[in-house]
């Protein structure tokens, strides 16, 4: 992984959103401007191009009305939230996600990360990456799982 580097993306987020599956683009693109000042948005690079990245938040993203109160919840704890997390499709299994959580751990030392995901096949990725599951919440129609990690960096 010589080749990688990982930085804050703070200019032209849109690179970042461009490669979003389109539906995620619609919950955040159009809101960006309400949540860029409670949000870091960290990328992989290879080569200058964008194959990986994800936002940090520290205050609720759009889209989380049923989640709101619990979210605040561990705001108020100190816990920021981990979301939009993507590694492009052609990169994948190349332990990029895992790259991604590490560095985000060296670079923001001693913060507290949670983070849902409907996927329950992720589950070892993130119990081998640090996270706890610590429950299910229902969405709708379905459930996804909430996730701890306090940072041991």
């Amino acid at each position: 992984m010589e080749s990688l580097t990982f930085r804050q993306l703070t200019t032209a987020p849109q690179q970042f959103f461009d490669m979003l599956p389109s539906e995620w683009q619609k919950e955040i693109v159009p809101f960006w401007t309400d949540y860029e000042s409670v949000a870091k948005i960290y990328i992989i690079e290879e080569d200058d191009i964008i194959i990986g990245g994800g936002i940090m938040f520290s205050a609720c993203p759009p889209n989380f009305t049923y989640f709101e109160d619990e979210a605040n919840y561990w705001f108020s704890k100190g816990y920021l939230y981990l979301g939009f997390i993507w590694i492009a499709k052609h990169k994948r299994s190349n332990n990029l996600g895992s790259y991604w959580l590490t560095q985000l751990k060296k670079a923001e030392a001693h913060e507290k990360y949670f983070l849902l995901t409907e996927e329950n096949r992720l589950h070892q990725f993130y119990v081998k990456n640090g996270f706890t599951r610590i429950k299910s919440l229902k969405n709708e129609d379905h459930f996804e799982w909430l996730y701890l990690s306090e940072n041991q960096s």
